[in-house]
């Protein structure tokens, strides 16, 4: 089968690649530059393009059965905004694949995106958007709302390991979430790309709150955990500086007030991985 896989050298798009190859798909890799993916070599076809110039896009699809986007903004432009990534990008590659004549569109989103309050988070509301386009269009749809991924967390939290103080909203410390290990997502959204007009709310098998997953980390860098509570409204008032403005930090800073605020726990609990094992794993390597 023929599937295009646009974004497919970010995190999750080389998982979702690897898949592919694993499953013996005819498969074109598109994305705005290559990079090397273990395995993978040979095994599919590269066609660079930029979501936000829809003349790239033209032609991508053709004979294609599915098209995967996992194209979105995940950190801060002062060029781009998720506006211009997530929604009007994403409907530069679903207009070309209707075109093409594809009959199911999967995308990649993210969880919480419809709720109350969310429209003012524009790294939420953009997806919003594009899944609105999405259900009252001609394809068949597959939705994916992950809760976030394991490397996300280990990632974000690593700084402040790294400082000996982790940083969490005040009031908000028993917030939780379930994420998910990235390459299990990527399995599972290759088992799922022929289902017709379904969202799925994706998480991992264990759920913590932030002020669990900062003790985790803390305790596998074998260090003291130390929490400075941060007033919810100081994210709002950072946000709108000027100067985190031109950076096009603003954006990113809104959505992690979003996520540390927040239950994300998705209930289609995917893999077996867990995240207590790999924040082991992640920071047991950096004492290394």
């Amino acid at each position: 089968m023929k599937v295009v896989l646009f974004g497919a050298f970010g995190n999750l798009g080389r998982e979702v690649l690897k898949c592919l190859v694993e499953d013996g798909h005819e498969i074109v890799a598109a994305d705005l530059r290559e990079c090397e993916v273990a395995g993978c070599e040979g095994k599919y076809t590269f066609r660079q393009f930029d979501a936000t110039k829809p003349e790239t896009v033209e032609g991508l699809c053709e004979g294609a059965e599915v098209v995967i986007s996992t194209v979105g903004l995940t950190g801060a432009s002062p060029v781009v905004t998720a506006y211009d990534i997530d929604y009007k990008g994403n409907m530069n590659i679903y207009e070309e694949a209707k075109r093409a004549g594809v009959k199911k569109f999967n995308y990649i989103s993210v969880i919480s995106c419809d709720e109350p309050g969310a429209d003012k988070v524009p790294m939420l509301h953009a997806k919003y958007l594009l899944e609105e386009e999405i259900k009252k269009g001609d394809m068949d749809y597959v939705i994916h709302r992950p809760t976030g991924y394991f490397y996300d967390i280990a990632k974000v939290f690593k700084p402040y390991v790294d400082k000996g103080e982790m940083q969490l909203l005040k009031g908000y410390g028993t917030v939780r979430a379930n994420v998910v290990d990235c390459p299990e997502f990527a399995r599972f959204i290759v088992e799922h790309m022929m289902d017709t007009n379904v969202t799925y709310n994706v998480g991992g098998k264990e759920t913590y709150s932030y002020e669990e997953m900062a003790a985790m980390c803390f305790e596998a860098a074998e260090k003291p955990l130390k929490i400075k509570w941060a007033p919810i409204w100081l994210f709002g008032l950072l946000a709108k500086l000027p100067k985190i403005k031109k950076a096009g930090k603003s954006h990113i800073i809104l959505f992690s007030k979003w996520t540390l605020s927040h239950d994300l726990v998705g209930d289609t609990v995917v893999g077996e991985g867990s995240f207590k094992e790999y924040i082991k794993g992640y920071f047991g390597k950096e004492k290394n």
